[in-house]
């Protein structure tokens, strides 16, 4: 039934313009549409929206991910935007840098695994980049 629809993330702001600025300054991102308590992004052939909320994003695990070629010029990229990237030492995922090597990811692209980062936007949001092994 919904193999052949479109999906995309919404992601809770409690602060709506303070979240439009971090997406410009922070990604380079600019809303593609905007209406009240609302914005719209594109980003390759996928969008993700955000909403204005009083509720508060968990923040416990990647809300949003991006695919992308080379992970540390992107990193790089970011990094001289002021993004901070999240260290993790947990069972099963231990980040370097700010980077983790993931086994087993991408299987159906052929790949054999996957390097990720993670980051938190203005608003408490888990964000995710991530470069497939093959």
């Amino acid at each position: 039934m919904l193999e052949h629809s479109d999906a995309a993330t919404r992601l809770p702001a409690k602060d709506l313009e303070r979240a439009r600025a971090f997406y410009a300054e922070k990604l380079g991102l600019e809303p593609v549409e905007e209406r009240p308590g609302g914005l719209r992004y594109r980003c390759g052939n996928s969008y993700f929206a955000l909403f204005e909320s009083a509720g508060a994003a968990s923040g416990t695990h990647t809300q949003m991910g991006w695919e992308v070629a080379d992970l540390e010029a992107t990193m790089v990229a970011l990094r001289a935007r002021g993004v901070v990237f999240e260290e993790y030492d947990l069972p099963g995922i231990r980040t370097v840098d700010g980077i983790a090597e993931i086994e087993g990811n991408y299987p159906s692209k052929g790949g054999v695994g996957e390097r990720g980062a993670w980051f938190r936007d203005s608003e408490g949001n888990l964000l995710g980049i991530g470069q497939p092994l093959g």
